[in-house]
């Protein structure tokens, strides 16, 4: 027996390090099963370990030293998580399950021996080209060019996408923005602001989508706000938390909290659900950061997804009419994680001529979840394949969402089953209800209420 506690002792020697899961978090779970059937990775195996009972249950094996953490079950089991945080929104007990399948995640990165291709690829991707907001425009700039060119089409003419592998990774793709929104170039303001709101802009929200950042931008001051985007904002970190790069996501954390801090205590407004779930968690991010920690709180409590601050307003009532049908998908980390469910419905209804129907699951996982869809293939694509059935259900003519991983991902879906649905982000529904560009006079003066400088 002393033998056994003495081995077990070494073993979590072995594993120790400064990201671990929270060992008072794992015992607030009763093992009730509440969380079976909200889970999408167990209603597609049907197996235990594939649920967040059965997870939580591996993470405390390996906190006891009950289970190695190498083991390739763990391993497995902590990536196949799609971290939707849909056990959250069910659990009696209250689990926070998503900083602790991020916590196993980043121990198992502290202590898993990679290939050397795949670190190299994580440290340049994640680290290097997410890491710093000039790089990815850059990069973006890049991929603007390859489909303005002519060469996307191209390539998916001569089949040579599909011979290579990526024709579903270029089907996700929507049409990149003109030009990517630079914090500090761009200013909207109603020409009698009674508020002012400082927009996160986000990394893909900032670049490939950044005409759904200025469509929220003008729906925002149209109802009365003086919108700016903070000089020295980065990527929110959520890539880099779900891939178990804490110190990363860190890193990108701090510099936030610094560009934001200088703007006093106005709504930072986010645009994309998994930025915001992600920034409003700043404050357990950094609660073992002396200097960071009080900080990172009050950054976190000014945090809004635009669906959420829009609804808190007294909302100037859109006038032009959007006759059409639309279903509405909710992003795991705004219905989830952030709670927010009723906003977005309630904005909708307010479009003249809009009808919603709603489909079936809608909250369930659609199989995006950050990058898994690229290294989760075959289950991300039935993830994605079962809501586009239930989007094709409805006669709705546009799915909308508010995040652009469920974008991307709903766009290949709908594709792949051979729909025409459209795929449209609540805030380009508002403003097109508000007028959108063509309230803007070419000098930036405002017709209908709302002004752009830049």
């Amino acid at each position: 027996m002393v033998v056994a506690v003495e081995a077990d002792l070494g073993n979590l020697h072995r594993y120790a390090g400064h990201d671990q899961p929270d060992d008072d978090l794992l015992r607030t779970c009763v093992h009730c099963g509440m969380c079976l059937p909200t889970c999408p990775t167990y209603r597609l195996t049907g197996q235990e370990m594939s649920s967040p009972r059965g997870r939580l249950w591996l993470m405390k094996s390996v906190a006891d030293g009950r289970l190695d953490l190498l083991d390739p079950i763990f391993d497995e089991q902590m990536y196949q998580c799609l971290n939707c945080r849909a056990c959250e929104a069910v659990c009696p007990s209250g689990v926070h399950y998503g900083p602790l399948v991020e916590a196993a995640r980043s121990q198992l990165e502290q202590h898993r021996p990679r290939p050397f291709w795949q670190r190299a690829t994580r440290k340049v991707a994640m680290g290097w080209l997410f890491g710093d907001g000039r790089r990815l425009r850059a990069a973006v700039a890049g991929l603007r060019l390859y489909q303005r060119s002519g060469l996307a089409a191209l390539l998916r003419r001569s089949g040579a996408l599909k011979l290579a592998g990526m024709e579903e990774l270029e089907a996700m793709l929507p049409p990149v923005s003109r030009r990517s929104l630079v914090p500090g170039a761009e200013h909207w303001s109603s020409p009698e602001p009674v508020r002012a709101v400082r927009l996160f802009n986000g990394c893909v929200m900032g670049t490939v989508f950044a005409d759904t950042n200025r469509a929220a931008a003008r729906v925002m001051a149209r109802n009365g706000a003086s919108v700016d985007l903070p000089v020295g904002q980065q990527c929110c970190g959520a890539l880099h938390v779900h891939a178990g790069m804490m110190d990363e996501a860190r890193t990108l954390a701090r510099a936030n909290i610094d560009a934001f801090e200088a703007t006093g205590d106005d709504a930072i407004v986010v645009t994309a659900a998994g930025c915001g779930a992600a920034l409003k968690e700043y404050g357990y991010l950094l609660k073992d950061d002396a200097v960071y920690a009080d900080r990172a709180a009050r950054f976190s409590a000014r945090v809004r997804d635009v669906t959420e601050h829009l609804a808190e307003t007294d909302l100037v009532p859109p006038t032009v009419p959007v006759d059409r049908v639309v279903t509405y998908q909710e992003p795991c980390h705004l219905v989830h994680a952030q709670r927010i469910a009723v906003q977005p419905r309630k904005l909708l209804s307010a479009v003249p001529g809009l009808r919603l129907v709603e489909m079936r699951e809608s909250s369930l996982c659609c199989g995006s979840a950050g990058i898994y869809n690229l290294i989760r293939k075959e289950m991300a694509e039935d993830l994605g394949d079962r809501k586009v059935r239930h989007v094709m259900e409805t006669p709705a003519t546009e799915v909308v969402t508010a995040n652009p991983g469920c974008a991307m991902q709903l766009r290949a879906s709908l594709r792949r089953n051979g729909s025409r649905v459209k795929v449209r982000h609540i805030v380009e529904i508002l403003d097109e209800a508000y007028g959108g560009k063509q309230n803007i006079d070419s000098d930036g003066s405002a017709r209908a209420g709302a002004e752009r400088v830049g």
